[in-house]
């Protein structure tokens, strides 16, 4: 009877540390957002910094300060969990400049010839920020300044909201442009960023976000990644990164990632002028949309060793792809000096200088209109 006892006792509590791990892993199986101070400005505001998590354990942190993604974890093919991002544990260093490391851009992301554009017969003038040119929204653009927020919580997702208004004039744009932009994380670890926009004035706007992957785990550089981007042609550039106006076929030059090529294999290949001018990537490539204006893939990107795989999609009618040519070593982040090569971006887009170059897709909003985007980056491993 004694023994019956002992074994009904030991079946019990076994019973129960299944019931209880079991309980335990539902109640992680939940999306969390959470919020901590991550800072103060030099004009006393507060920056803050949220972390979404997902039901998997995927991690993305976000500060208010320029909507900037600081941390965003991805796993490796034995499921073990690592940042992918390049950044910093703390505000300071953001302060201090950096190359626009996971930053919302705007008003206008990417280049503009000589900081000039005509709307609508009127000339408008922008501070000139990139060698002769005109570059990601001007001194102080989107990337940093304080964002208001909303917390977003949903059965299978989590996200933060973030709005700001742009007043007529700043940085030498026209028209208060009202921006709205949601970062939502879901369970299938997935990263959608969504864009809108209003205006009273007619304007230009060109959204995108500006994160460095490095896939490895920012163990080592990006050359051995290997990219696949959808793109039949890439937009051919000057020696100061402005569109010469022509699309450049990609086949047969090193642009030619419609197959999955290893990142390193022609990006030094200088008697190309178009590598030559960009010192390695830092172009545009035209997505092959066809008549699809939704949410399509466009680009996988895939680190062997670890096996981590990272897939893009966007309703944008091209993807700067940048491979982090101007780092040099002077800018120490999360455990990693960023030397040149440490990460790659995918900085979903319309053309460069599109305002002065009529035969690209517009960027002009104008009121009664809306702007809309959506990029989203997808991560998983084999």
């Amino acid at each position: 009877m004694k023994k019956s006892i002992l074994l009904f006792s030991a079946l019990a509590g076994l019973w129960l540390t299944g019931c209880n791990k079991t309980q335990n892993k539902e109640q992680t199986m939940i999306s969390t957002i959470s919020k901590e101070v991550f800072g103060e400005l030099p004009d006393g505001q507060t920056a803050d910094l949220y972390t979404l998590t997902n039901a998997n354990g995927m991690t993305v942190n976000i500060t208010n300060y320029g909507g900037i993604i600081t941390k965003l974890t991805a796993p490796d093919k034995n499921g073990e969990w690592a940042d992918v991002v390049l950044g910093f544990d703390s505000l300071p260093p953001y302060l201090n400049g950096h190359p626009f490391f996971g930053a919302l851009v705007g008003r206008f992301g990417n280049r503009i010839a000589k900081g000039k554009f005509k709307l609508n017969g009127q000339e408008y003038n922008l501070p000139i920020n990139n060698g002769p040119n005109a570059l990601h929204g001007g001194l102080k653009g989107f990337d940093k300044v304080i964002w208001k927020t909303t917390e977003i919580k949903k059965d299978s997702t989590v996200g933060l909201e973030l709005t700001y208004t742009s007043k007529d004039g700043e940085e030498g744009y026209p028209g208060n442009l009202a921006v709205k932009v949601t970062y939502t994380l879901s369970n299938d670890n997935a990263l959608l960023i969504e864009y809108s926009a209003t205006t009273d004035k007619p304007t230009i706007i060109n959204l995108t976000n500006h994160s460095y992957f490095n896939l490895s785990g920012l163990k080592r550089d990006i050359l051995n990644h290997e990219m696949m981007i959808k793109a039949d042609s890439m937009v051919a550039v000057d020696s100061t990164l402005i569109p010469t106006g022509k699309l450049r076929a990609v086949e047969g030059t090193p642009f030619d990632f419609r197959k999955p090529t290893v990142v390193g294999a022609g990006i030094d290949k200088t008697e190309d002028e178009q590598i030559k001018n960009g010192k390695g990537y830092d172009h545009c490539w035209v997505i092959n949309r066809g008549t699809d204006k939704g949410l399509m893939h466009f680009a996988t990107v895939t680190e062997p060793e670890s096996g981590r795989i990272m897939e893009a999609y966007t309703t944008e009618p091209g993807v700067q792809f940048y491979t982090g040519n101007f780092l040099d070593g002077n800018l120490k982040g999360k455990n990693a000096t960023y030397t040149k090569r440490f990460g790659l971006c995918l900085e979903t887009e319309h053309y460069p200088d599109s305002p002065n170059q009529p035969q690209f897709p517009t960027t002009e909003l104008k009121p009664g209109e809306t702007y809309s985007s959506a990029t989203m980056y997808k991560f998983s491993a084999k």
